[in-house]
């Protein structure tokens, strides 16, 4: 056989969303990449909720997207349902959400992986990591069927499979997800390199048949009227009246204890499962065990596809007995008759603390291996498909032998993911939320693109199409905001409308831009109303209006400007490098956990080194006044990514194929 059949720039293992988002952001940037995976009829699966984005995850959706990734484009393919969530609160903290076809996304999401130029895929389970230099360099993979395949950088995207078990009641077996085998070898093999790993656990809910259930007393959730694609790049959605409905009811008190009679069966409870579960999705059964006092909890009944009538029942996530899930199931008010089509389970699978990876999601101990997704400790699409972006890009800038590609805290929410899973390590599986961004107003979901999408372009990634959208999108805000300015009404042009929403009304002419920064106007309402809609706003490429976005930024200038000092201030730390292989453990005016934690961290910056947990300010000031000794320099204020780099023609890597194979054998 051919030898170019064996040999690649990059190898991604995992076809889930991680991988997939690897495999094509490492082929987009010219990578002659191959994506190994166990069945590729279940690439981009989504194992458990059928839904895109949410509080925190829909920014990183977004963002995704922004840069060039696909999971944004997919999911407006996919799409059941639209809503932004959280609108009663803060722009800073509304969360697009979708209700997507299971087996649309992924069959949309194969589609978008088969279209790549560069990227072949082979199903198989890779069962070693080859290394050689006695394992300090990655150089391939070797599969269950004996095959080597070559390549100097390797992105492991193992998601629930490695060693996965699955729990029903007293059953267990092994398997990946329901149906589908677990992958064996590569812990092991990462044991001998030098890592090492836990387990962690995640569950499921059971899916019902949707003919079943009677709808008639349950609360119908319908499409929002003003939701937004999550791709910068469509321009309209299906109309509300297309987009299938959600619907919610409630567990009763007679639920919970039907489940009760469970609860000696349950792997939870009885501790055959050991492993961590997510603090914020628990299992139904642990829901009622934490919160007894509660009589009731929410259930939410979503459904699969256009063309199916199975439903997911979100809030009902268990590994109790199959006859008791299905017991409980048939006293939910509307589900008394319903037929069940799959139990619920838990899965526990084996992840390696992310202290062992870098910013970059290279690992520590291996050069060119990387980790993405599950293996890190994440939970959920949205984060694991940000790792696997960011592996995916910097994998080639590797080969490039160009700086690895960092986003900051204050640059993106995936820069604030990995921040947190390198610098703070996680003992569950980590999930994001708005929270956890302490410069979430700049990080808004609807500026993704002006944020990120001129570095896609940069590395390839965000088409000419793209990052001509987003200029434009960009010309017409600031067209449209020195209209606002230099425009002024008139008391007669618009004090019915200020009437209407309950704001003071004028006593002069005053320019537009100060009666847009009102909490109660609606600019859009305000300039159609006083009749200069269409001299004033430029029109912008997408789903937002001009004016709807310079609203944000006006009404919240105040906390905008305070945010940017505070960047300002950690970018100020960020600025001084810690060299690589710093000795903390010979510092004796730190203490002695700061040690221990900075030791195995290894921070690449002080700003980072401030974020891992433990160390203490007055540490921080010990370090810049050592680096400051030994003739260490603050880097430039401007960052500046090694352009020349970016967007290359994919050839001008590192270690070749042919090196990586000659290396392993």
């Amino acid at each position: 056989m051919h030898s170019d059949y064996f040999e690649y720039d990059v190898i991604v293992v995992g076809g889930g969303h991680s991988g997939s988002e690897a495999a094509a952001a490492a082929a987009n940037m010219g990578a002659d990449t191959l994506l190994i995976t166990l069945k590729l009829n279940q690439i981009g699966q989504m194992s458990c909720n059928p839904a895109i984005g949410g509080i925190g995850k829909g920014h990183i959706a977004r963002e995704i997207d922004a840069i060039g990734g696909l999971m944004g484009k997919v999911t407006d393919r996919a799409g059941l349902q639209f809503r932004m969530l959280n609108k009663s609160k803060g722009p800073a903290v509304w969360g697009p959400r979708a209700q997507c076809g299971r087996a649309e996304y992924a069959n949309c999401m194969r589609e978008e992986l088969e279209a790549t130029d560069n990227l072949k895929m082979r199903a198989d389970m890779v069962t070693e990591i080859i290394t050689t230099d006695g394992g300090e360099r990655v150089t391939g993979v070797r599969t269950n069927l004996g095959q080597a395949f070559h390549a100097p950088c390797v992105v492991l995207t193992t998601g629930t499979f490695s060693n996965g078990v699955i729990h029903v009641g007293e059953k267990n077996f092994g398997g990946g997800r329901m149906g589908e085998n677990a992958s064996h070898g590569i812990t092991g093999c990462l044991h001998d390199l030098g890592f090492e790993s836990g387990r962690l656990k995640t569950g499921t809910p059971p899916r019902v048949d949707g003919r079943s259930i009677d709808y008639s007393g349950m609360e119908k959730q319908p499409a929002d009227p003003d939701a937004t694609a999550f791709s910068f790049m469509t321009d309209e959605l299906p109309p509300v009246d297309q987009q299938l409905c959600c619907w919610l009811t409630d567990t009763t008190p007679e639920v919970h204890e039907t489940l009760r009679t469970g609860f000696d069966r349950s792997p939870m409870f009885s501790g055959r499962i050991e492993a961590t579960g997510p603090r914020y999705c628990p299992s139904i059964e642990d829901k009622i065990d934490r919160f007894s006092e509660k009589d009731h909890h929410q259930i939410f009944l979503e459904p699969e596809g256009h063309r199916v009538r199975e439903v997911y029942v979100n809030g009902f996530s268990t590994s109790l007995p199959e006859e008791v899930q299905f017991e409980a199931l048939r006293k939910v008010p509307g589900m008394e008759d319903v037929h069940m089509l799959r139990p619920g389970y838990a899965i526990e699978y084996d992840f390696f603390p992310p202290y062992q990876i870098q910013y970059s999601l290279e690992t520590k101990y291996v050069d060119g291996l990387f980790f993405a997704g599950q293996i890190n400790g994440t939970t959920g699409y949205e984060e694991a498909a940000a790792q696997g972006l960011m592996a995916g890009i910097n994998a080639v800038q590797k080969l490039r032998k160009a700086d690895p590609i960092v986003l900051k805290r204050s640059e993106a929410y995936i820069g604030v993911l990995i921040d947190d899973l390198v610098a703070k390590g996680t003992d569950e599986p980590y999930r994001m939320f708005t929270s956890r961004a302490e410069h979430r107003i700049l990080l808004r979901q609807d500026n993704a693109d002006l944020r990120l999408t001129e570095l896609g372009r940069k590395l390839g990634l965000a088409s000419q199409q793209r990052y001509e959208r987003m200029t434009q999108k960009k010309q017409a805000i600031e067209e449209t905001r020195d209209a606002l300015n230099d425009t002024s009404v008139s008391p007669d042009q618009v004090d019915d409308y200020l009437r209407s929403v309950d704001t003071s009304t004028l006593d002069q002419p005053r320019p537009v831009i100060q009666l847009c920064k009102r909490p109660e106007v609606d600019s859009e309402d305000l300039l159609r109303h006083a009749g200069v809609y269409d001299e004033v706003v430029t029109e912008a490429p997408g789903m937002l209006s001009a004016p709807r976005l310079i609203e944000i930024d006006l009404k919240y200038e105040g906390y905008i400007d305070r945010q940017q000092d505070m960047v300002e201030e950690m970018e100020e730390k960020e600025r001084w490098p810690i060299p690589e292989d710093f000795d903390y453990e010979g510092l004796d005016n730190i203490s002695i956990e700061a040690r221990e934690k900075l030791s195995k961290v290894e921070p690449d910056n002080l700003g980072q080194a401030s974020r891992v947990p433990g160390v203490r300010a007055s540490d921080i000031s010990v370090l810049m006044v050592l680096l400051k000794n030994e003739g260490v320099e603050p880097l430039p204020k401007e960052r500046e990514w090694d352009l020349d780099a970016m967007g290359g023609d994919g050839q001008s890597f590192g270690v070749s194929r042919e090196q990586a194979v000659e290396i392993a054998d």
